[in-house]
């Protein structure tokens, strides 16, 4: 595991060389693969090894965290990147996450909701208020104010509260970004226009597609059968989360796992026009890290080189 995080920071500096727009981090707990549970310790380790690419954290269960400590921990990694952090929050949806940090699900959008609230009075660097207590959280940010903060989420109540409390929204799928654009509109906001954006597909660049994709099978088949089986258990299944495949051949065939030549990759971008968005899952499902850099190279060497 050692390695595989080696890995992940080597990918941060070349994406960062090549003038990538952000490296997303997320968190799960307890996950039988070593999910990340510490986005924002890695999301320094990320900081002090790049200079310009944006870091996201997508996203931190709030109610998992003590909202004092994520203000303090987020401002220093914020410090650390010269202002390159932005903090997406969500409520979370894992039974098993709250109960192995002995948590109540119950209280999950009111506890997101005082989170950001605290965020944003302890980035100001003033004194105020906190459950009964007049505290004053130290460092603040690099720029004034704070990092970003975006509320993620796959249900309607979700994408409202965001309209009134965040920075903006994160769907985990597109069709719940109306009820956001419905609610900023109605607010009286800029509208933010529909959605864009890449919601959970994983890219390979091959040379040959029919020769990677029995390489990369094992290890996108693992990501289905494992997030899919969380999903299912949290009833978040059929929302841009995972769903379990019947075999092989659905998995390929639902186009959530894409092995394209560089050929291929170039003509869609380029039929993107300016709008062009691609977001690459290199270590996928645990993809061996050899695996991950002939797929980063050639998207080097013959996409992005191409474009």
């Amino acid at each position: 595991m050692s390695d595989r995080y080696a890995a992940a920071l080597d990918m941060a500096v070349w994406a960062d060389r090549l003038g990538f727009a952000a490296v997303t981090l997320s968190e799960h707990h307890g996950f039988a693969d070593g999910y990340l549970p510490a986005p924002l310790t890695m999301a320094a380790a990320v900081a002090a090894r790049t200079e310009r690419l944006h870091i996201i954290i997508a996203a931190a269960p709030a109610p998992l965290y003590d909202p004092v400590r994520l203000a303090e921990e987020a401002a220093v990694v914020d410090l650390l990147s010269r202002g390159r952090l932005t903090l997406v929050l969500a409520n979370g949806y894992m039974a098993s996450e709250f109960a192995m940090l002995g948590i109540s699900m119950r209280d999950r959008a009111k506890l997101t909701t005082e989170a950001v609230r605290v965020l944003r009075a302890a980035w100001s660097g003033e004194p105020f208020e906190h459950r009964g207590e007049t505290i004053r959280v130290t460092p603040t940010p690099a720029i004034p104010g704070g990092p970003r903060i975006l509320l993620g989420g796959a249900v309607e109540a979700a994408a409202r509260r965001a309209a009134h409390i965040a920075d903006g929204f994160v769907p985990n799928w597109p069709g719940v970004w109306e009820h956001y654009r419905d609610e900023r509109l109605k607010l009286g906001h800029p509208d933010p226009g529909p959605f864009i954006g890449t919601v959970g597909t994983f890219l390979h660049v091959s040379r040959d597609p029919e020769r990677d994709w029995p390489r990369i099978l094992p290890y996108a088949m693992h990501e289905s059968v494992e997030y899919g089986t969380h999903a299912a258990a949290s009833g978040t299944s059929g929302r841009g989360t995972y769903e379990v495949p019947d075999s092989a051949d659905e998995l390929r065939r639902s186009g959530q796992y894409r092995v394209v030549t560089p050929d291929v990759l170039l003509t869609e971008l380029k039929a993107a026009g300016p709008a062009a968005q691609v977001g690459l899952h290199p270590l996928m499902g645990g993809i061996p890290p050899e695996l991950a850099w002939e797929s980063l190279r050639l998207f080097e060497s013959e996409v992005l080189a191409r474009l």
